[in-house]
């Protein structure tokens, strides 16, 4: 059985207690990580939320409060009373290591059993185990520093866009399914049988609304919602920083927010980012980093060869030129001595990306050696070589196909070869990248139609407007994603204002007047009524976290995240619910065996 506190009070955390402290009474609560019994001493180190303090009960100090103390186990929950004396053996490692409390009196406030998985730093333990028993992993004290990160983290940003304006203001979180992106998250309403909310995928209409209403500048700390197969560092509900500005244009809103980026990195990370941040068009990314969120910190990018092979005598290369594609290649520095096993690997791992193989030349002290070398005049392979940048030690790798493999398959390849290659084991950088210019629209072969490319109420270029109907795939967007160390971090676009322009970009969307009408009505109605000129951007707070705390899983920076199956183990959700609810709601469920009869 616990005790009550029966009006005891914590006087401060374990973690805080130093030299300044001694000869202090104070109480401390916590759980104990480790217990030590030397015979007429017991030890125990008490955590909390802020650190970790070693207790001591003694026969000497308090007969009744030591044996006590034998009495608890890891994870017991106790409160502790005592004097703050001076270490004996001072713990430098430790925060609080020069000091320790005589424990006078104890409390146990609840027992614990054995748990399920080990209560400490860098826990080896399988994903579905510390999601099942979250609580506890989120004891675990490098848990509980990145939660303090995201703390502060949101502190910092809310300070921040206060200080220049901006009011925070919520969106609904039960809406209208507008799908033109990921698929919605579907709520049934009880009170309208046969009817649905969504839950928002983000608050861009209910954001671009405010603009409308006058509050000129917007923001909030969200959640948001996708049903989508989960890959990598993705969850169903994940959380954006999201704003909104009036009157501005891109070069308005990318300022703003590199003050941001600079004042959050430095407060949180104490890292200085460099401003103002580079800037790339989209097209310049995809042609040198196969990627629209290249990886800056290394080299081995992309270079163009097609003009010095384009009269080779290779069968590959020529009917990739002849069909409008193009040939590039990668140098991959001090490789050239890598087997032919190795290179084999790499062409099956570019297939899967739809290339149909890897052509490579070694670039050796004494020869070249490669297997298209016949295929090539000795002036076509020094021009490769000249292309690349070549020197004596490297490996050049080359995909010929169609552009869109070509890049894909390369820009993949780099980041593979980085990977292999172990280049970034001790790069600390933060390279930030702007990547603007984006397609407006990409062509969509299975339906046969074009869609956005970030959403449909995204400005066209000036200057490209005149396209839109004529040549839609050569329109560019005012859209920009800022990229750090090859991961989108977040993205806006400055929005279509004009009602013409809107409707225009509908029609090209496929939409008939109608459609667009049905879907999203309550915002072109609004726009009857003197949208201002506006632009916004959203991060992935979750993914900046995992910048700022140095952690590679998104799990880890939300509290009690889905596994990738979108299944939560804790809860055990989705899960079945009464028949009565379904009732009220007007839902049947169909069992797969009456499916299959019918």
């Amino acid at each position: 059985m616990g005790e009550s506190l029966r009006g005891l009070k914590r006087t401060t955390m374990c973690g805080d207690l130093r030299e300044s402290h001694i000869g202090n009474v104070e109480t401390v609560m916590g759980w104990v990580q480790k217990k030590r019994n030397l015979g007429g001493l017991v030890f125990i180190d008490l955590r909390d939320r802020e650190g970790i303090l070693q207790v001591v009960f003694g026969d000497a100090i308090n007969s009744e409060a030591f044996k006590k103390a034998d009495l608890v186990k890891s994870e017991y929950c106790i409160a502790v009373t005592g004097k703050i004396v001076k270490r004996e053996s001072p713990n430098e490692s430790m925060p609080t290591g020069m000091v320790e409390l005589q424990g006078e009196n104890i409390r146990i406030l609840s027992e614990s059993e054995t748990p399920p998985i080990y209560i400490k730093e860098d826990l080896d333990a399988a994903e579905n185990i510390r999601l099942k028993y979250r609580y506890l992993d989120l004891r675990r004290p490098d848990m509980q520093r990145i939660f303090k990160i995201r703390h502060k983290a949101a502190k910092v940003i809310r300070d921040f866009l206060d200080e220049k304006g901006f009011l925070e203001m919520e969106t609904p979180m039960l809406t209208k399914s507008t799908p033109e992106g990921a698929r919605d998250y579907l709520v049934p309403s009880r009170n309208f049988q046969g009817k649905f909310y969504a839950l928002p995928q983000s608050p861009q209409l209910f954001k671009q609304l405010l603009m409308v209403s006058g509050y000129d500048k917007y923001f909030q700390i969200v959640k948001c919602f996708r049903d989508e197969d989960l890959r990598a560092n993705r969850q169903p509900e994940f959380t954006q920083v999201d704003m909104e500005l009036s009157f501005v244009e891109e070069d308005d809103v990318i300022a703003v927010n590199e003050e941001l980026i600079k004042k959050v990195f430095k407060e949180i990370a104490g890292v200085d980012v460099k401003l103002p941040i580079e800037r790339m068009p989209w097209k310049i990314a995809m042609e040198k980093y196969g990627s629209d969120k290249p990886d800056l910190r290394f080299g081995m990018e992309i270079n163009d060869i097609t003009k010095a092979v384009e009269g080779c005598d290779f069968k590959v290369f020529k009917s990739a030129i002849e069909a409008g594609g193009s040939v590039r290649a990668i140098k991959v520095p001090n490789c050239a001595d890598m087997g032919r096993k190795q290179i084999d690997k790499l062409g099956e791992f570019v297939k899967t990306y739809k290339a149909k193989g890897l052509a490579w030349i070694a670039y050796k002290e004494n020869e070249i050696k490669s297997p298209i070398a016949k295929f090539l005049k000795e002036e076509e392979l020094a021009a490769v070589l000249k292309s690349v940048d070549a020197k004596v030690g490297d490996l050049i790798l080359i995909v010929a196909d169609k552009n869109s493999v070509v890049l894909q398959a390369l820009g993949a390849l780099r980041l593979h070869m980085c990977k292999e290659l172990d280049l970034l084991k001790d790069n600390k950088e933060f390279r930030f990248v702007w990547v603007t210019e984006f397609p407006l629209l990409s062509y969509n072969e299975e339906e046969g139609r074009f869609q956005a490319e970030h959403h449909p109420f995204t400005m066209p270029m000036d200057e490209d407007i005149q396209y839109l109907e004529s040549d839609p795939g050569r329109v560019r967007a005012k859209a920009y994603d800022i990229v750090l160390n090859g991961e989108e971090l977040g993205g806006g676009s400055v929005r279509i204002h004009d009602t013409a322009l809107q409707e225009r970009m509908f029609k090209v969307l496929g939409f008939t007047k109608e459609s667009a009408w049905e879907r999203f009505g309550f915002l072109l109605e609004a726009f009857k009524f003197g949208p201002p000129p506006h632009a916004g951007l959203a991060y992935g707070f979750d993914r900046m976290i995992m910048f700022l705390a140095g952690t590679e899983n998104i799990k880890d920076v939300i509290t009690f995240p889905k596994n990738q199956n979108a299944y939560c183990p804790l809860t055990e959700a989705p899960n079945v619910v009464d028949e009565k609810q379904l009732c009220e709601l007007g839902i049947g469920i169909t069992k797969e065996e009456e499916k299959e009869e019918q």
